[in-house]
């Protein structure tokens, strides 16, 4: 495999930097794709990955970054829009350059009938790779256990978890799981080819549950609050989310509630050989996240 480079976009992200922790572990070189440089990127070069900056937006820069490598992994950032070009120009720069394989991160709720923006772009930018000529894998993960992030704030502060999603009960899976995936399939790409992968977390679990979770590791009791759509979407706007992300997630919670997020399967370990992480595991390996900070003696 000494002839394969690998492009990862979302390089200091949940998914992007797990996969490339397990390249390196592979002995697969890596090239990361960074939308600036700072400390993470510098981590990155400490550890042998040669790092590009650039704009998924700028078309040259992304040619020149795909210059050269065997396969990419392809991510774009949720909270703001601009999937469909990116995909476009990813596609188009990745056959120019011969790419072999291109793993792409999708959502589990990407159909042409979904009611939010993000999704049906995310089926758009499916379809715009199918047809690209170079040969793609689709992963369709359910909620990220990475979910609860958004929520840190009035975890530490507040102790409640408020979301909008009810009862409703989900199998979470965690970035690190989901980059030892791509890395995988980067690494054997040709027997993914044309495939999606629907990718889920261990068990189910209500935000009753993850909140009682919070509870018995953090030592503090954690609430869930369950909220109206609209009045989560009204926080998410408080807390300074774009309003594309604010659509997209009034959207989510009511595919969540309606079981679009739902389900489990063992694909994870079938393509890692490895258990996914159980959200308690997340959690303990966070719990510095969701506790407010010690004031120091004077």
């Amino acid at each position: 495999m000494s002839n394969q480079k690998i492009l990862i976009t979302g390089a200091t992200g949940a998914t992007g930097s797990s996969a490339i922790e397990m390249l390196l572990e592979l002995k697969i070189p890596v090239r990361a794709f960074v939308h600036k440089r700072d400390a993470r990127s510098e981590q990155l070069s400490a550890q042998g990955v040669e790092v590009v900056q650039g704009d998924l937006s700028d078309f040259e820069a992304v040619s020149e970054a795909l210059t050269g490598v065997t396969g990419a992994y392809f991510v774009y950032p949720i909270q703001v829009p601009g999937l469909l070009e990116a995909t476009a120009f990813f596609a188009q720069a990745a056959l120019e350059q011969g790419v072999g394989a291109i793993v792409n991160m999708s959502q589990a709720s990407a159909r042409r009938s979904a009611k939010s923006h993000a999704a049906q772009n995310h089926w758009i930018a499916e379809r715009l790779l199918d047809r690209s000529g170079v040969p793609v894998t689709h992963l369709r993960p359910t909620l990220f256990s990475e979910w609860i992030m958004y929520m840190a704030g009035a975890i530490r502060d507040k102790k409640i978890l408020p979301l909008a999603f009810g009862d409703a009960r989900y199998a979470p899976v965690a970035g690190e799981d989901l980059g030892r995936v791509i890395a995988a399939i980067l690494k054997n790409p040709a027997q993914h080819a044309g495939k999606t992968h629907p990718l889920y977390g261990p068990k189910e679990l209500s935000q009753y549950q993850i909140a009682d979770m919070l509870t018995q590791v953090l030592g503090n009791k954690i609430t869930y609050i369950p909220m109206e759509i609209e009045a989560f979407k009204i926080l998410l706007k408080e807390l300074g989310f774009t309003p594309y992300f604010q659509q997209h997630m009034g959207y989510v919670c009511q595919d969540c509630l309606d079981g679009v997020f739902s389900g489990t399967n063992d694909m994870v370990k079938i393509l890692t050989g490895r258990e996914p992480l159980e959200m308690m595991d997340y959690i303990v390996k966070n719990e510095a996240l969701f506790r407010a900070p010690v004031a120091e003696h004077q």
